[in-house]
């Protein structure tokens, strides 16, 4: 499990919970569909996919399934910025865009509408200020300071008992899930992590 079908999961497994008293795999995978592909409909192609952290945002706030609550955290600040890896030189690491290379201009396309759209992101100087404000279950998208992309990473705020805000995710260098350090430390330790954006779900 990588960061992203981590969080997919725990987003699901709590929709399906609530939404149902006789829950069932169709029903969880239903919710899978409903945030991960574009409009909450998988047409087949690789391009209904929503690959990028800020796109998934965008288009999952944009249905009122989450909303966007970065803006209103201490320190937020715009970020613009030239994405251009699944679009560009980064295509060759997708073996469906190996594949099929006429699907890179629908994501030349896409990163080029995220470039100019920009992001909200809270750096990650004032993230310890912003602690207070996030709830159990927000999603936390790693914004990065590489310069072809905006985030590189994501994980849900978790209180814990002492009143810690900590970062819960699938970590790639442990190769399991992670109840990891306070947030503010935690991004503090790579030199890559630029700050967060948070999203919060609705329903």
């Amino acid at each position: 499990m990588d960061c992203w079908t981590f969080f997919e999961n725990a987003l699901a497994t709590a929709r399906v919970l609530e939404a149902s008293g006789n829950p069932s795999p169709q029903e969880f995978l239903r919710y899978i569909e409903l945030d991960r592909y574009r409009g909450g409909k998988c047409d087949g192609k690789f391009t209904s996919r929503l690959h990028h952290l800020e796109d998934w945002l965008q288009d999952n706030e944009k249905r009122g399934l989450v909303a966007d609550i970065t803006p209103k955290l201490p320190g937020a600040r715009k970020l613009r910025r030239e994405m251009s890896y699944m679009g560009g030189p980064g295509s060759k690491f997708f073996r469906q865009l190996r594949a099929d290379p006429s699907l890179i201009p629908v994501m030349a396309r896409i990163e080029r509408q995220l470039s100019e759209r920009g992001i909200w992101y809270v750096p990650k100087a004032s993230v310890p200020a912003a602690e207070k404000l996030l709830r159990n279950g927000d999603i936390v998208c790693i914004v990065t300071t590489w310069p072809k992309s905006y985030t590189s990473h994501v994980g849900l705020a978790v209180w814990d008992s002492r009143g810690v805000l900590r970062f819960l995710h699938a970590s790639r260098n442990e190769c399991k899930v992670v109840l990891d350090a306070r947030l503010s430390d935690y991004l503090n330790r790579y030199s890559k992590h630029a700050g967060i954006m948070v999203a919060r779900p609705l329903r």
